[in-house]
């Protein structure tokens, strides 16, 4: 008799498993649940769909449920899980366009319920013109309220927040940004924060550090902002205060969360319970430089955890080993690249860390239009071994960022990265690229 796959979340973790499962045992039957209108989207595109560089919500998506019928894989938009019957190994499906709840069998389970906005603790927080952002839905309905808006203010100053303010910049609009930390872009270190303030001030965009969101007022809708020092008149607020994983489900059953509050799993994303799996958003990986548990919800660690669930689940090999914390993000004419530990975080976890800061250029001195290229790298003292790095660059320069990503991975040191051999043109580095400078500083 041939088993059941039941997928609990049909987007980036939750389809890769699916359809990885299905090509590893094409005898497996596989039936993923999404409650939203969509699956096998890219919600990282949405804020460049707000600034009208994509112009269409559809070309966020990669693939349909009409694609993945054809695979083979069932996958049923509009229903929610509601109810996991661990025992019994069956969930309670609500159907939302018809109102009527199922009974789902499975033999096994991918919980891949992602993560949901953390809403501080605001008054006025639930009234119309404040937006979250996580779903094309909220994209549309976002993108709808700009339309008819002319001040915004968003909430956070972390990626999110940071990518929308150019995409609301992009649409004419006055934009003013609030931080209850004391600079922008908290997880990078305050070096790269500096930077990225003045490229944000440049481009029009008013940010206010330090500051906690006390209200939101307004009649019948949003308009204005109360801060615990001014107040900010506003047509539209966009809440951009991160996120937490959404284990609700998974806890109800006994699903065991690890020390970030995302459910713990091994390397072949398999949870406490036999049978049950747990990939994307949801779930911790294991950061490679400290060894200890480590939450990040981005699209491409997703779809990695999906596709080593989905493999094993089919019969196959397959292991996740972890991460390094990679990030890369476009602010304006900036993109800002993080790895490993900033130099701070670096010794918290206990590690005698140096570093070095240097500013270089993306290409030869000579070739037309230059820019200014900078770099952090963050090193153990005693030994070289590459701790970290940050950079920040103009445009694809920051890229740079994946050398240091793949020396992390493999322990390498200052030595091994001054001894590698990097391409050279005068249009994309100078002589001496400036990872290998940053280096040569370092020793």
């Amino acid at each position: 008799m041939s088993k059941r796959l039941v997928v609990i979340g049909g987007v980036a973790a939750g389809m890769s498993a699916a359809a990885k499962a299905k090509r590893t045992d094409p005898e497996l039957e596989v039936i993923a649940f999404e409650k939203s209108h969509y699956v096998s989207y890219g919600a990282c595109g949405l804020p460049y769909y707000l600034a009208g560089w994509i112009d269409d919500v559809e070309k966020l998506v990669a693939r349909t449920p009409e694609k993945f019928k054809q695979q083979g894989v069932t996958a049923l938009v509009r229903h929610e899980v509601v109810e996991v019957d661990y025992e019994g190994r069956r969930v309670k499906v609500a159907n939302l366009n018809e109102g009527r709840e199922f009974w789902q069998p499975f033999d096994h389970l991918v919980i891949s319920t992602g993560a949901r906005p953390l809403l501080p603790r605001i008054d006025g927080i639930h009234q119309p013109g404040v937006f979250t952002l996580r779903q094309l839905e909220d994209g549309q309905a976002l993108l709808s309220a700009l339309h008819r808006s002319r001040r915004a203010v968003i909430v956070g100053a972390g990626y999110v927040g940071l990518e929308v303010a150019e995409a609301f910049r992009a649409r004419g609009k006055q934009v003013t940004i609030v931080e209850l930390a004391e600079r922008v872009m908290p997880a990078a270190d305050p070096e790269v924060s500096a930077i990225v303030r003045e490229e944000l001030s440049r481009n029009g965009v008013q940010v206010v550090t330090g500051t906690e969101v006390e209200s939101f007022t307004g009649l019948s809708r949003v308009q204005a902002v109360q801060t615990s020092a001014f107040e900010i008149p506003a047509d539209l607020v966009l809440l951009a205060t991160g996120i937490r994983p959404n284990v609700k489900l998974a806890t109800s059953i006994g699903v065991q969360t690890g020390p970030t509050g995302a459910i713990a799993v091994d390397e072949q994303l398999r949870t406490n319970l036999e049978g049950v799996w747990a990939a994307g958003d949801v779930a911790e990986s294991t950061h490679l430089i400290t060894g200890n548990p480590y939450w990040m919800p981005l699209g491409d660690v997703a779809n990695k955890h999906g596709r080593t669930a989905g493999t094993v689940i089919g019969g196959g090999r397959a292991s996740f080993k972890g991460v390094v914390g990679s990030s890369i993000t476009k602010i304006f004419d900036l993109a800002v690249a993080l790895t490993g530990l900033g130099e701070s975080a670096a010794k918290e976890a206990g590690f005698d860390a140096k570093s070095v800061w240097i500013k270089s250029a993306d290409r030869a001195h000579y070739y037309p239009e230059p820019h200014p290229f900078y770099v952090k790298l963050v090193y153990e003292a005693a030994s070289g071994r590459l701790l970290g790095a940050q950079m920040v660059g103009h445009r694809n320069d920051a890229l740079r960022i994946d050398v240091i990503a793949a020396l992390l991975h493999r322990g390498g040191t200052i030595e091994d990265l001054r001894a590698l051999d990097l391409a050279y043109a005068p249009p994309f580095s100078p002589v001496w690229d400036p990872l290998l400078v940053a280096a040569n500083q370092a020793r």
